[in-house]
């Protein structure tokens, strides 16, 4: 059948498409996903509105009332949402003419480079997770000055870069990557909340660089550093908006390395409610639950482990119970 000129929103999931054929057609198009195909070439996007067959299944419609934003131009500038994760895309470059892009999924393609970005500066979150992607380059991500989420577990990554005019970054996962360190994060001090690193060969010293964790975060809430070769938990311990800590598979010993977090879990007013220590040597203490518990009296959460009782009714109540 014939395409709705006026479709805002296509969907066309698992559907083992080839050719993104036919996208010029839908000239008010907003939101594109073509999750889990077979695609292997990004195009269609530069193709001017018009007329056109095509099969709208998967779609919804609606009026034009927005047209501005793509009058005269191009099917990919109107676009604001584009999802081609789970294809078998190796180049991202025709993503360049999407202007008004506010959120990119590229997850689990064949990518090798970042590039046609640059100019996107409207993009809000973008995730490439799943790709072969070796460097964060500061020409393609340093425009981006409203991203706030960025997305870029399993890859080969060796180093955080690209980040200093990202002033709104809320969230950062660089999983699954080749670093050892942290670092480049001057620029997020006040805005990042969750940041997660794990499966990566970062050790203390990584772990303590002053552009990375060693800033003193205001809002940083979620940190997952599990399977990394930290022996400590120093890195953290003045992180006093934390509130949930993954550190499972590490290398920690003994509770005296768990020791300097004591205060993000002791003082009144503690944040911290959850944190992850197993798979350490430290684990493996005949107390280790109850010491920990003791350590830090504002959790709620140990491992995959709920504590009933007082540890959830506050760090008072919490505090008194172990006198």
């Amino acid at each position: 059948g014939r395409c709705h000129p006026n479709l805002r929103k296509l969907v066309l999931r698992s559907h083992l498409i080839r050719k993104m054929e036919g996208v010029g057609a839908f000239k008010s198009l907003e939101v594109l996903e073509l999750y889990d195909n077979q695609i292997e070439k990004l195009e269609g996007l530069d193709e001017g509105g018009g007329g056109g067959d095509d099969d709208d299944d998967g779609a919804e419609g609606g009026d034009d009332a927005d047209g501005g934003r793509r009058r005269g131009g191009c099917v990919g500038s109107g676009l604001l949402v584009l999802d081609m994760s789970y294809n078998v895309l190796r180049d991202m470059s025709p993503v360049s003419v999407c202007a008004n892009l506010t959120e990119l999924y590229l997850a689990q393609n064949k990518l090798k480079v970042i590039t046609g970005l640059k100019n996107l500066k409207s993009l809000r979150k973008i995730d490439l997770g799943a790709n072969r992607i070796r460097f964060m380059p500061d020409e393609e991500l340093g425009e981006l000055t409203s991203l706030e989420e960025l997305w870029l577990g399993k890859n080969k990554i060796e180093k955080i870069g690209g980040l200093v005019r990202l002033t709104k970054l809320r969230r950062l996962d660089v999983q699954a990557n080749r670093l050892t360190s942290v670092e480049g994060l001057t620029s997020q001090a006040d805005t990042l909340e969750e940041l997660y690193l794990s499966h990566n060969g970062i050790d203390d010293d990584g772990a303590a660089r002053e552009t990375g964790l060693a800033l003193p975060f205001a809002k940083l809430n979620t940190v997952d550093l599990s399977r990394n070769r930290l022996t400590t938990t120093e890195p953290f311990s003045h992180l006093l908006a934390l509130e949930e800590l993954w550190l499972s598979g590490n290398e920690i010993e003994t509770f005296d390395s768990v020791l300097p977090i004591a205060n993000l879990g002791s003082r009144e007013g503690a944040a911290l409610r959850g944190i992850y220590l197993e798979m350490n040597p430290v684990a493996k203490d005949y107390e280790y639950r109850k010491k920990v518990k003791e350590m830090l009296p504002s959790l709620e959460q140990i491992d995959a482990d709920m504590i009933g009782g007082n540890a959830a009714m506050g760090y008072e109540t919490a505090a008194m119970a172990m006198t």
